[in-house]
């Protein structure tokens, strides 16, 4: 198991990226010494476990590659989303309170909306690319099966994330056009013929009829008021 962590990648006016949006890519286990022999392997060999509990962990480490690489000119302010896993942690968490401000960074953590994974970058399109990259390496045991993934993660072409940063933005669209339901057809906009012509946008626009409809849809009593 592995968990992703990315941010939008950032790109000069020449067309250059600044700043890759890969922060780190970690596995979740804990490599332990087998306690019996086996057909796999032999007494004393040592064995990858995946813990139950090492989420806290996970986030100490986080919050470390993001100062590590987090560019000079971001925001100061960094949203964590989390899945809705039980054993990730709250903002309430005493650990989390430790840490959630650094170097004048804040951190905030927020959860991915229910049953919603097209609101999830990674689920959305990261772990796919990178699925993808790692079965061309072919791997044979977990072992190697980590090493492909992190290999995979690094070699990631930076373009391909903010591609899939631009679809999120599309489907929040269509998200708020059908009043936050999962009942919507997915957008095809034909990025690649987009950025051919020049015309690809890396922030997509919301129409401000889109977003007053959702704000009174989830405001009915306002105007009451």
């Amino acid at each position: 198991m592995f968990l992703g962590a990315v941010a939008k990648p950032r790109w000069n006016h020449l067309g250059q990226c600044t700043f890759d949006g890969k922060i780190e890519n970690f596995p979740f286990i804990n490599r332990v010494a087998a306690q019996r022999d086996s057909k796999n392997r032999p007494r004393g060999s040592i064995e990858i476990n995946h813990p139950n509990q090492l989420i806290k962990k996970f986030i100490r480490q986080l919050i470390t590659a993001i100062l590590r690489k987090w560019p000079s000119e971001g925001p100061s302010i960094i949203f964590i989303q989390q899945d809705n896993a039980r054993v990730h942690i709250t903002n309430d968490d005493p650990i989390w309170q430790q840490h959630n401000r650094q170097r004048g960074l804040t951190f905030i953590l927020t959860q991915q909306p229910p049953n919603s994974p097209d609101c999830n970058i990674l689920d959305l399109g990261f772990f796919k690319s990178i699925q993808s990259l790692m079965h061309k390496k072919m791997p044979k045991n977990i072992t190697e099966l980590i090493t492909a993934v992190e290999d995979a993660f690094g070699e990631l072409y930076p373009k391909t994330l903010t591609n899939v940063w631009i679809s999120l933005q599309h489907h929040l669209n269509e998200i708020l056009k059908v009043k936050r339901s999962n009942d919507y057809i997915q957008p095809h906009f034909g990025k690649k013929v987009e950025e051919d012509n020049g015309r690809l946008r890396i922030q997509v626009t919301i129409p401000t009829l889109l977003v007053r409809e959702a704000v009174a849809f989830l405001n009915p009593n306002r105007d009451q008021q």
